[in-house]
């Protein structure tokens, strides 16, 4: 009996070891955006989805994570952004935060990831500092930034003939860095920047600002803003005559949704630069068909999209770790990991946590070239994925090695 009982309890320590070890590892994901302004739109509840729906399609539970994904609004400041990555971090657990379009916020969050030793994800902020001057070893930016839409749009718009600029510019961290990005490929390519006006974040009325740009007779006026900013400016634009009287408009950052609240006939013939384009390949499609089903037929921006690559990585990197605890670990492993899926296909994230992959060139159909809703844009070239973005050669990145 004696022996029989001794048994059983070895039996039930094994057991219980087994099943101590097969506890899943637990992975908090915050998606913290805009839910209820001016960038709502291009990431909001749709950025929600899209890390949710990379959790299922990583089949997460079945590889041993028990992943939880939760959202709150930055409102575009970058208190309230530090407020919540430190109540995220300090109190709720959260492992990694991802989205977070606005560069002041992006900044101020990149800063308390580091010293909290976490993960962020950048989807939605477009300052190339945060692989350059501010880059640390917990943060990676995913989609796209100002280096890549400068030597997109500006580039090819200088080549054409559009060599005298006129900035404005939303007076914050990313409009600064838009239109210091862009005037030096302008510069670089034999254009002159005649002007430049700040206009504030959220603006409703551009008048004053559309008419100091038109009085300058520049060739291109460069909207170095974004989301509500944009499609506000390029609105009050065509009020004022400014196309017709033969100037043009640069947007410099033009996502999907600018173009579906725009319209057709006002949008036509936009040259922009997108990291994603729902309508390029049949994996696109079938993720687009996806998120229409759960987000009110909308189509997905390139945020949305680049929220959705960037967590599977992440997850693939937490895996390979079996845990998600020291952040600057998994960013290693997501560095050393070639990235692939669906959506961004093949690529790598460097050493400067910029993710690589190729920028596309498009242009808005005209209302006769579109086939339907949502059908907005003609690819017009493929910037491949070592010309995309700027190169290590010249990064300000701490992180780098210089040869």
């Amino acid at each position: 009996m004696r022996l029989a009982a001794i048994f059983l309890a070895a039996s039930c320590l094994a057991g219980a070891g087994a099943a101590y070890a097969a506890d899943p590892i637990p992975v908090k994901i915050g998606v913290l955006n805009d839910q209820s302004s001016l960038y709502a739109d291009l990431g909001g509840q749709g950025s929600v989805w899209a890390a949710k729906k990379a959790v299922e399609d990583f089949g997460a539970a079945a590889k041993g994570l028990k992943v939880d994904v939760i959202f709150a609004d930055h409102q575009n400041k970058a208190d309230v952004g530090t407020s919540v990555a430190r109540q995220w971090y300090d109190v709720d657990g959260v492992d990694v935060i991802v989205d977070t379009p606005n560069s002041g916020v992006a900044l101020a969050v990149s800063g308390v990831t580091k010293e909290k030793n976490k993960v962020f994800i950048n989807s939605g902020a477009a300052t190339s500092d945060l692989t350059g001057k501010a880059c640390t070893p917990n943060t990676v930016h995913w989609t796209y930034d100002t280096w890549a839409l400068a030597n997109g749009t500006g580039k090819a718009i200088v080549k054409t003939g559009g060599n005298t600029w006129f900035f404005l510019t939303a007076d914050y961290a990313f409009g600064h860095a838009l239109e210091r990005d862009t005037e030096a490929v302008v510069l670089a390519n034999g254009g002159k920047v005649v002007g430049k006006v700040r206009v504030p974040l959220n603006n409703a009325d551009f008048s004053s600002f559309l008419l100091q740009a038109q009085s300058s007779k520049a060739k291109i006026i460069g909207l170095a803003n974004a989301g509500g900013d944009t499609i506000n400016s390029i609105k009050q634009a065509a009020e004022y005559g400014i196309v017709a009287g033969g100037q043009n408009l640069a947007g410099l950052l033009i996502f999907l949704t600018d173009v579906h609240s725009l319209g057709l006939k006002t949008a036509q013939g936009l040259n922009l630069t997108a990291a994603w384009y729902w309508d390029q390949t049949d994996a696109n499609r079938k993720f687009a068909d996806e998120f229409a089903k759960a987000n009110g037929g909308k189509r997905p921006t390139m945020v949305q999209a680049g929220v959705y690559s960037g967590v599977l990585h992440y997850l693939k990197a937490v895996e390979a770790l079996k845990s998600a605890k020291d952040g600057a670990a998994v960013v290693a492993e997501m560095k050393k990991l070639p990235t692939d899926d669906p959506l961004f296909g093949k690529g790598e994230v460097r050493a400067d946590g910029r993710h690589i992959h190729p920028m596309y060139l498009y242009q808005v159909k005209t209302p006769a070239e579109s086939k339907g809703p949502w059908d907005y844009y003609t690819l017009k070239a493929t910037i491949p994925a070592n010309e995309a973005f700027r190169p290590l050669s010249e990064s300000e990145c701490p992180l780098v090695k210089k040869g």
